[in-house]
């Protein structure tokens, strides 16, 4: 941690963890959305507003660990070509989806994105107790709507 005189600078190490996290919900903003408009059948109303709340969320996570990256002096980078090729997400289908594969399209992208959320929490929050808990709140919201879209093709 490197406190000057112009305030807290992030480290190369959370600068690299933080970008991980910013690529991961930008590519789950692009992920929902593409299922959003491709889903069909059964359910569908449902999960397409399910998505709706995903991409929200998602685009919500962005602009905030990104300025939150700006405001200790890092560098955010949200250019699709590096968003493309260093997400962790799996990819989606292309073309019409069922409301079935869909669902667990989403929920696979949404956890991929919380599995990167988890495992750079430690190093984040014990650099920048501040950016943790921005990760905090975005698993726990992210897991929600993971639950919420995974119980539509869960049988009682």
């Amino acid at each position: 941690m490197t406190v000057e005189s112009t305030g807290f600078k992030g480290s190369d190490v959370l600068s690299a963890d933080l970008q991980k996290v910013l690529t991961d919900v930008t590519a789950l903003s692009l992920v929902g959305k593409q299922l959003h408009w491709n889903i069909v059948g059964q359910g569908f109303r449902s999960l397409h507003l399910y998505l709706d709340e995903v991409v929200a969320i998602a685009r919500e996570a962005s602009d905030e660990v990104a300025e939150r990256m700006r405001a200790i002096q890092l560098t955010p980078d949200g250019r699709p070509s590096v968003v493309a090729q260093e997400t962790s997400l799996p990819k989606v289908a292309e073309g019409v989806v069922s409301t079935e594969e869909g669902a667990a399209q989403a929920v696979a992208a949404i956890n991929a994105t919380v599995a990167t959320m988890r495992d750079v929490h430690e190093k984040v929050d014990g650099e920048d107790p501040t950016s943790g808990d921005i990760l905090v709140d975005y698993i726990g919201r992210l897991e929600q709507q993971a639950w919420f879209i995974r119980s539509l093709n869960e049988k009682a």
